[in-house]
C-alpha cells in the first residue's frame, strides 16, 4: 500500500521548521518513559514536529458528540439523500465489468478525465487536454494536499482567505510553509447576507510579498456561503499576476449557487488559466461524499508536479467509481443547460431547503446570515443570552456542545474556520448544514420549535 508507507515515512522523517514539540510526541514520551531493554523502541521514534496541533479535529469531536447524544446532525456537511439515478445506474452497470475492478491509469481513469475535459472545456470556453491538464485524486481534500506538497518549500508563504476550510493551514504548515491570513470582514455590525462579507483591499495587498507562493480561495465559501463577484476575483487575480503567485481555487460547491447569481471560475479570468489550479469534487457535484473522488484542472506545467506527487503516494484511484462517474458525467453533459440536468436540479432542491432552514431559525430566535451558495448557513445566537463559565474555550464551541446535549440538534462552531488572530470574527455564530433529507430537517425543526416553546 504505497499511500500508507508514504505517509508513515513523511510523518517520522519530515522534521525541522518550527521547534515546537508535538502533542503526539509529548504523549508518546510521557506514556512510555524509558524503553524496555530489547524492546526495540527508543525515544528517537516520535512523530514529526510538523504534526503539532493535528491531534484536535472539530469533525471528529462534534460528530462523535452528535452520535453519543442522538442529536439530529446538522453539523457535518454531507447529504443523507440518494445521489442521482445517472450515478447509481452507472455504478450498477460498471459492477458487472471485470476490467473495471483492476488498476487504471495513475493520473486518472481515461474515460473520466476525458469527460471532465469535455465538461470544463465547455464551461471555461477553452480546449482542455484530458491527459495533461486533468488529474484525479482521492477527493478534493487530497487534491489540496497534492497541490501544497507539489509547490511549497520551507519558508514559502501561503495567503489563506478566512473563514477557510480547516485543512488549508495544516496542509501548508506540514511542509513548513508560513500562512498569512486575510479575513472577509462584515460590512456593518449586523450582516444579513454572505455578500456583506468583503475583503479589505489594503489588507489583502499587505499579505502579498516576494515570499508569497500560493493563495487559496474557496468559492463559494465554506462556511459562509459567499459567492465572489467578478470584481473581487479580479482584485485577487491582479495580485497573483503582480507577485507571480499560484492560485489554488477550491470550487467544490461550484454548482450550488442561489438567487440567480453566477459562479465565476478563477481560471477564466484573463491571464489566470496559466497560474490557477481548479479543484472539483464528485462528492459535492453528485451528492456522493463517500465516493471521495476529486479532480484538479490546470495547465500542463502545473498539473505535472501533482502527477509526480500522486505517483509517489496513492498512485491510482478506485477504478469502478471513476468508470461510473465518467458515465454519469456523460449523461449530465448531454442535459447541460436543461432543467432536468442534475447540476440544475440540485441547486433548486437546496435553494428550497436553505429557505426553509432560514425561516425556522428566525422563528426560533437565531439571526441567520443568508448564504448565496454552498451547503451551510451561519446563524447568530446572541438573542439566547447564554453565558458559559469556561473562559479557555471559544464561546461557539461551548454553545454548540450545550445545544447538542440539551436541545438535540448538532451544529459546528465556526471558530474552527478562523486563525487564532481573527477568531473573534466568528462572534456568536454557529454553522448549520441544510443539505439533508426532508425527514432529517423536519426532525430538527421539531426539536428547535420545542425549544422555542420552552422560551415562551
Amino acid at each position: 500500500c504505497p499511500s500508507f508507507f508514504m505517509h508513515a515515512i513523511r510523518s517520522l522523517l519530515h522534521r525541522g521548521g518550527y521547534r515546537v514539540v508535538s502533542t503526539a510526541a509529548r504523549m508518546l514520551s510521557s506514556s512510555t518513559g524509558a524503553a524496555a531493554p530489547g524492546s526495540g523502541v527508543t525515544k528517537k521514534i516520535t512523530p514529526s514536529t510538523s504534526l503539532d496541533g493535528l491531534d484536535k479535529n472539530v469533525w471528529v469531536e462534534f460528530t462523535a458528540l452528535a452520535a453519543q447524544t442522538k442529536a439530529v446532525n446538522l453539523g457535518q456537511g454531507f447529504p443523507d439523500f440518494s445521489p442521482p439515478r445517472s450515478l447509481l445506474d452507472a455504478l450498477a452497470e460498471v459492477n458487472t465489468r471485470s476490467i473495471a475492478h483492476q488498476y487504471t491509469r495513475s493520473q486518472g481513469h481515461p474515460k473520466l478525465v476525458k469527460a471532465l475535459a469535455k465538461l470544463y472545456g465547455t464551461l471555461m470556453c477553452r480546449e482542455i487536454d484530458p491527459l495533461k491538464e486533468v488529474i484525479i485524486t482521492h477527493g478534493a481534500y487530497t487534491a489540496l494536499s497534492h497541490a501544497t506538497r507539489a509547490f511549497l518549500n520551507p519558508g514559502d508563504e501561503v495567503v489563506v482567505l478566512e473563514p477557510f476550510f480547516d485543512c488549508y493551514a495544516p496542509m501548508a504548515k506540514i511542509v513548513h510553509a508560513n500562512v498569512r491570513y486575510v479575513p472577509l470582514r462584515p460590512r456593518g455590525a449586523h450582516p444579513v447576507s454572505s455578500a456583506d462579507y468583503v475583503l479589505d483591499p489594503q489588507e489583502l495587498r499587505a499579505a502579498f510579498s516576494d515570499k508569497t507562493k500560493i493563495i487559496i480561495i474557496n468559492n463559494p465559501n465554506n462556511p459562509l456561503g459567499k459567492v465572489y463577484r467578478r470584481e473581487e476575483l479580479e482584485q485577487i487575480a491582479s495580485l497573483c499576476k503582480e507577485f507571480d503567485v499560484l492560485c489554488i481555487s477550491d470550487e467544490v460547491y461550484e454548482w450550488l449557487v442561489y438567487d440567480g447569481l453566477e459562479h465565476i471560475r478563477m481560471a477564466t479570468l484573463p491571464g489566470m488559466w496559466e497560474r490557477t489550479l481548479t479543484i472539483g469534487s464528485a462528492g459535492k457535484t453528485f451528492s456522493a461524499t463517500g465516493w471521495k473522488t476529486g479532480w484538479v484542472l490546470g495547465p500542463e506545467r502545473l498539473i505535472t508536479p501533482l502527477q509526480w506527487v500522486n505517483s509517489a503516494s496513492g498512485y491510482t484511484m478506485i477504478t469502478p467509481l471513476q468508470e461510473a462517474l465518467s458515465e454519469a458525467f456523460d449523461v449530465e453533459i448531454g442535459k447541460l443547460g436543461k432543467p432536468d440536468c442534475y447540476f440544475a436540479e440540485l441547486p433548486r432542491l437546496l435553494h428550497r431547503k436553505r429557505d426553509e432552514v432560514l425561516t425556522v431559525l428566525r422563528e426560533v430566535g437565531f439571526n441567520p446570515i443568508v448564504p448565496e451558495g454552498g451547503y451551510f448557513v451561519l446563524a447568530d445566537v446572541s438573542n439566547f443570552n447564554m453565558e458559559f463559565d469556561n473562559k479557555e474555550e471559544a464561546y461557539d464551541f461551548q454553545f454548540v456542545k450545550w445545544m447538542t446535549k440539551t436541545k438535540g440538534v448538532a451544529a459546528i462552531p465556526p471558530t474552527a474556520f478562523y486563525s487564532q488572530e481573527h477568531s473573534h470574527l466568528s462572534g456568536k455564530l454557529v454553522r448549520f448544514c441544510f443539505c439533508k433529507d426532508d425527514s432529517t430537517l423536519q426532525a430538527a425543526y421539531k426539536r428547535l420549535r420545542e425549544w422555542a416553546q420552552e422560551k415562551r
